[in-house]
């Protein structure tokens, strides 16, 4: 049986490796921004175990799905339809946020490389136009312009005793050689630990503190920020790092010319105008923005970010509708790593690239010591420009066309070339085309709780789906779509609706008691799957974990409405455990892979009632829900009675956390 099949061991040596790096093993569908993606190679060995011929389903032989149509029916960042059209099949993915539909209506388009390549040497040079003069600063060994690399600022507070500025660490970066580059906390020069600043005890007119200092030593009021400002306003510019071509990488205290330069970007931002509105709507995770007083997403930007905002909008414009919507997507990507919501990671000699972009906890944090990057920094830095169409587009593109694989042999881990496979296809608008060829695809933007399918068409049903309340996707993903639909054309966008209400997402916002939303809704969209699948070997196939018991409660229901039951399950790793939107919180790292039929697809259950639910670690806590949950839908149990049983097992939590594991029950 197909379910049988999963190589669980190879997918857990995968996505080991992967966990660390996603976007190096699967290039081509990390165009945009997406959130929780898992690991392309686990999703492959998914597809893998339906090949029907023995020999095609070796991971590393090309196709096997030839002649099957695969649905995802909440695509995100598009790892099923990516991997499926790759082995011949004809898929179709819907979302209800336009995010995920642009870009796997990109990524899977055969665009050629050198059209886009072309493409951004107009963009880039026009960003460079207006830009680069914006971004020079002067190394003080040589007095040589040089460009600036990125800025660094701390956050200003204050308490009675007058203003302070704040700072993740007062270290700036330790090299290799052992050498300590700080900031001198009197007169905020940069110096080395080899370095005596030699500045007088009253240097400084405005206090600078490491934020673990919470108050201040001589008043013990605790600092704080003024809201009434602008976000951005309520930074101090600090540091300017530049790479000298004769001295390398410094670190230099801003000079009365780069604060200069900063005012008349200041200046110019009076005028800048942009076409939509770009206020902040009330959200779970928006609402962080709102209880800081932002209101308005251009409050998080600085000037010459938000200058490259809207010169990158206004250029975009002069493009054709589908190399357009692929610049846009490249532009948009970009605001994570150029926004004042980005922290600084460069303290470590190995770590050059010092920006730590503004969703890498998958909400939105609030740095000490801020990063404004340099959009158009001409050299390989983190989210510059140029980096993210070398890494997106142009490694995208290559690999679409000979994608490659983690291989395992003599010589180690290493990547081989899967002969036969391209990860592109044909675009199609009617469901009716799938039902002959191969490597087509068919992306809808709307709830998969009602599609215009023919009942008893699809294969199989193949998703990640949101993980109970776990990501706040459609919430999060407005930062990017204020500016994506007017960066894009509506010729461009394809019919894209802009705005939705969160309603029609499937994530669950809000108190555990409104929870009834992501069970309908999800049950909606299984029903639908059920209906339209092939009544006899149709499969849905999906990941899922949560440490809640409300959260297997409500897939428990939703499933059990839809009258699936499950068949197999397989635990997979699939997060590293020091990404920094878990790390030091004892949270889940695996998956359960849940395989499921309708009822009556002949056959017989062999799920019993678990005694326990072990806790201990996370691979046996996932694998334990994933079997309760197999006796769960066979059983006569009521939606209540599910909730109950749940409960009993893993308790009623009411705090916050990212998927971390109960503390064991005795």
């Amino acid at each position: 049986v197909p379910e049988n099949r999963f190589d669980v061991e190879l997918a857990n040596r995968l996505a080991h490796l992967e966990s660390y790096n996603k976007h190096l093993y699967r290039p081509n569908s990390y165009l945009h921004k997406w959130w929780a993606r898992r690991c392309g190679s686990t999703f492959r060995l998914i597809l893998k175990s339906l090949a029907e011929k023995v020999e095609q389903r070796d991971y590393y032989v090309a196709g096997g799905l030839e002649g099957k149509i695969v649905l995802d029916p909440m695509l995100g960042g598009g790892t099923t339809l990516h991997e499926a059209i790759r082995m011949g099949a004809n898929v179709i993915g819907y979302d209800v946020d336009p995010i995920p539909v642009l870009q796997a209506r990109a990524t899977l388009s055969e665009m050629p490389l050198e059209k886009l390549e072309s493409a951004f040497d107009i963009l880039i040079g026009g960003l460079d136009q207006v830009l680069a003069p914006l971004y020079v600063t002067t190394c003080r060994h040589c007095m040589t312009r040089q460009p600036v690399r990125y800025l660094l600022y701390g956050l200003k507070q204050s308490c009675t005793c007058g203003e302070v500025i704040v700072v993740d660490s007062l270290v700036l970066r330790k090299e290799r050689s052992g050498r300590v580059i700080r900031l001198c906390e009197k007169c905020h020069n940069v110096v080395s630990d080899q370095e005596t600043c030699g500045c007088p005890d009253d240097a400084a007119t405005v206090r600078l503190s490491e934020k673990a200092v919470k108050h201040c030593p001589s008043c013990a009021e605790p600092f704080q920020s003024d809201n009434a400002q602008p976000f951005y306003q309520r930074y101090q510019p600090l540091v300017t790092v530049t790479n000298c071509d004769q001295h390398g990488l410094l670190h230099q205290a801003v000079s009365a010319a780069d604060l200069e330069l900063l005012a008349e970007a200041n200046a110019l931002r009076s005028a800048l105008e942009f076409a939509g509105p770009t206020s902040v709507e009330p959200g779970a995770k928006s609402d962080d923005l709102i209880r800081k007083a932002i209101n308005d997403y251009q409050d998080l930007f600085s000037s010459r970010q938000l200058l490259y905002l809207k010169t990158a909008i206004d250029l975009l414009q002069g493009f054709e509708p589908q190399v357009q919507a692929y610049l846009a997507l490249l532009v948009s990507t970009s605001l994570e790593f150029n926004v004042m919501l980005c922290g600084y990671k460069g303290v470590s000699a190995r770590r050059a690239g010092a920006v730590r972009h503004a969703f890498s906890h998958h909400a939105y944090s609030f740095p000490y010591t801020a990063v404004e990057n340099n959009p158009v920094f001409d050299g390989s830095a983190s989210g510059t420009l140029r980096k993210l169409f070398k890494d997106r587009i142009r490694r995208g593109r290559r690999w679409s066309r000979e994608p490659k694989e983690r291989s395992f042999d003599a010589a180690g881990p290493r990547f081989v070339p899967i002969e036969g496979e391209v990860d592109a296809g044909v675009e199609v608008s009617d469901p009716a085309s799938l039902l002959t060829g191969q490597h087509q695809f068919l992306i809808k933007q709307g709830s998969a709780a009602k599609t215009d399918l023919p009942a008893g068409t699809v294969d199989y049903v193949v998703t990640d789906p949101p993980y109970y309340d776990s990501v706040q996707y459609g919430n999060l993903s407005a930062f990017f779509r204020v500016w994506l639909r007017q960066m894009i054309s509506d010729e461009g966008a394809g019919g894209i609706r802009w705005d939705y209400h969160l309603s029609e997402s499937a994530v669950m916002a809000g108190p555990e008691k409104a929870d009834d939303h992501y069970k309908q809704t999800m049950g909606a969209i299984f029903g639908e799957c059920r209906r339209v699948l092939k009544p006899v070997h149709g499969r849905l196939i999906f990941s899922f974990h949560h440490w809640k018991a409300a959260g297997w409660s409500a897939i428990s229901i939703a499933l059990k409405r839809a009258g699936f039951e499950l068949l197999q399950c397989h635990v997979v790793h699939s997060e590293n455990p020091v990404s920094v939107h878990i790390a030091n919180l004892n949270a889940l790292t695996d998956d359960a892979i849940l395989v499921l039929a309708g009822k009556g697809a002949d056959v017989a259950s062999r799920w019993r009632r678990p005694q326990s639910i072990r806790t201990s670690e996370s691979a046996l806590f996932c694998q334990d829900c994933a079997e309760a949950l197999g006796w769960i839908l066979a059983s006569s149990l009521s939606e209540a009675e599910i909730t109950g049983w749940w409960q009993r097992q893993l308790g009623v939590h009411a705090g916050r956390g990212n998927n971390k594991l109960p503390e064991t029950r005795k």
